[in-house]
């Protein structure tokens, strides 16, 4: 069985982002880069089911620009068997990253296809929902429990107020939850190792694809500050606090 693992580079989880002085993006000038944490979700648990003997190859992909190579060599370190960077211009949407997908899925042959639910950046989470429609393959998303028998995958996914048992037929599209598992740090060696090994290049513009995006960023601006609390002295000044501000309301 193959697997596809869609992975995306984001600026660090732990580094405060601050928009462009236009206001037409995020600015990543000198902001550290690493792979978005769903997908190294999606990732480890490729790894693990390749390790169980259940899955022959795993294929990282990721689209942009040159730098997408350095999140791709993490993922052979991490255990990926191949890698393919999708050559494309900034700006690609949820929609053209699914087609792109579909094309190397039909391509590849493979079987499942995991990702992360959203990438931290924009916080979309669109793009597996929008692969399995496309591919006409049964999905489950925000997965935080996966084991495979024979052709048949029981999941269990977060869900509001608490989780969902299920269990669906591969070829199938799964996102993972950061509860699916812990991801594994890469070791020196394997690091090393990753930096030999040749990435395949993919020209997105060869399939021929309508990638025209569908959505456009207006605006990037930094959330407004939240106003200061009050420190109220007694339960009768709080209840005469709340009805000052139900008459204001009303």
């Amino acid at each position: 069985m193959k697997i596809i693992v869609s992975i995306k580079r984001v600026v660090d989880h732990n580094v405060q982002v601050r928009p462009r002085s236009d206001g037409s993006a995020v600015e990543l000038a000198g902001a550290r880069m690493s792979i978005n944490p769903f997908d190294e979700n999606a990732l480890e648990e490729a790894v693990r089911l390749k390790e169980a003997g259940l899955a022959s190859e795993i294929i990282a992909v990721s689209f942009g620009d040159a730098t997408v190579q350095d999140s791709l060599r993490q993922a052979l370190a991490l255990g990926a068997t191949r890698a393919i960077w999708g050559q494309a211009p900034a700006g690609l949407d949820q929609l053209a990253i699914a087609k792109l997908l579909r094309h190397l899925v039909l391509r590849e042959n493979a079987s499942l296809v995991l990702l992360g639910k959203q990438a931290i950046d924009e916080d979309a989470g669109q793009t597996p929902q929008m692969l399995a429609a496309l591919l006409d393959w049964p999905q489950a998303v925000a997965v935080s429990a996966l084991s495979l028998a024979g052709n048949r995958l029981a999941l269990t996914r977060e869900v509001e107020g608490g989780t969902e048992s299920l269990e669906i037929d591969l070829p199938a599209v799964i996102s993972a939850d950061l509860r699916l598992n812990a991801p594994r740090f890469a070791k020196l060696p394997d690091l090393m190792r990753a930096k030999r090994q040749t990435i395949e290049v993919l020209d997105c513009a060869a399939p021929g694809l309508d990638l025209a995006p569908r959505v456009a960023t207006v605006k990037v601006e930094t959330p407004a500050p939240r106003a200061s609390g009050l420190i109220l002295g007694s339960v009768a000044e709080l209840i005469a606090k709340l009805r000052e501000e139900a008459q204001v309301i009303a």
